[in-house]
């Protein structure tokens, strides 16, 4: 069966192609390379042995979409991931956001509302509960107005799909991430983000590297352990992993509702000083970072329930954090060595 993966050469994408090769998938990328390369493919390969399909394409080009279908009109599944995703790049320019994750959104659900059967994976995250009443968080837990317009293009996502899923043959499961983290355990694929990492894992691997000076870490005096930010680390291999076992849901018909929703943690969570502190462990090495004040947006404390995942997808998390930060660093080591 063939399997459409957007977003397939970015971080969560690529390991998720990899997991579904290798449970006998065909499939088919499409990436316009705004935050990824080609070279990825390469990783992929050297894994699994066997090369994906990849297609150049912008999804807010319409015509593009209605073109790539007509020509793989065997695709009524598809897993979702291309999306801008940086907080504060979507609250300095919004209309970007809003046109590359919900314009996108739209085409591909036009096309696919037109199939006998679809299926349809959304990559969602755990930002669209903002900062919840209650820990751990589970997926009953009241969604909040969202603190970014990229917040915002994940709820207005699931929204969209919920209302056209009543109204098509379309079945779909939402995955709200939370922290993804590492890479492949063989190092041939993993997070490079382009220009200066948003996201605190690869800012840390890259200042260990000598890429960076120090890292900043926002505020010490939050209600927490350490008086540092709390997240939920799951290692981007058992994510891409909760992404097929979802999928293979949808295919054999055990899905109890139209939409179901997921949470996708490890149910524990790490704050910014630990995760620090993780690194050294497994690095070997000290590592240079400065308490500055705190930055707005950042909520104190985010973890998942992770028991919905766990009985209903019979899906587990199998790395520790450091476990996570070793494959990051394995990662980090191997790409400055190319």
């Amino acid at each position: 069966m063939k399997i459409l993966v957007t977003g397939g050469l970015g971080f969560i994408g690529s390991h998720t192609v990899v997991e579904l090769q290798n449970k006998g998938f065909d499939v088919v990328i499409i990436d316009n390379l705004s935050n990824s390369s080609e070279s990825v493919l390469k990783g992929i390969v050297a894994i699994t042995g066997k090369e994906p399909q990849f297609e150049k394409l912008d999804l807010r080009e319409k015509a593009s979409v209605q073109a790539f279908f007509k020509k793989h009109n065997d695709v009524s599944s598809v897993i979702h991931f291309a999306a801008s995703k940086a907080v504060g790049e979507s609250v300095k320019n919004p209309l970007l956001y809003y046109e590359n994750n919900i314009a996108s959104l739209i085409y591909l659900l036009q096309e696919l509302q037109e199939k006998i059967e679809a299926h349809f994976i959304f990559s969602s995250s755990c930002t669209v509960y903002g900062q919840a009443d209650e820990m751990p968080i589970d997926e009953n837990e009241p969604i909040k107005p969202a603190m970014s317009p990229y917040g915002n293009t994940k709820q207005i996502g699931e929204e969209i799909i919920t209302d056209v899923a009543k109204v098509s043959t379309i079945n779909a499961i939402l995955l709200r991430y939370f922290n993804p983290i590492g890479s492949h355990p063989s190092a041939e694929i993993g997070e490079l983000p382009i220009g200066v990492p948003q996201n605190l894992v690869p800012f840390i691997t890259q200042t260990g590297i000598g890429l960076r000076k120090e890292l900043m870490v926002y505020g010490n005096d939050y209600p927490t352990v350490d008086g540092t930010c709390i997240r939920d680390y799951i290692h981007v291999v058992d994510l891409a992993k909760a992404h097929v076992v979802a999928l293979e849901r949808l295919l054999e018909n055990k899905n109890e509702d139209k939409v179901e929703i997921f949470n996708l943690g490890t149910g524990v969570g790490s704050s910014v000083l630990e995760v620090i502190s993780s690194f050294e462990k497994v690095s070997g090495k000290p590592f240079p970072y400065k308490i500055v004040d705190r930055r707005e947006g950042d909520v104190t404390m985010a973890y998942a329930s992770t028991d919905k995942a766990n009985t209903v997808l019979g899906w587990k998390t199998a790395s520790s954090l450091d476990q996570a930060m070793e494959s990051a660093w394995k990662w980090e080591q191997r790409v400055r060595k190319k």
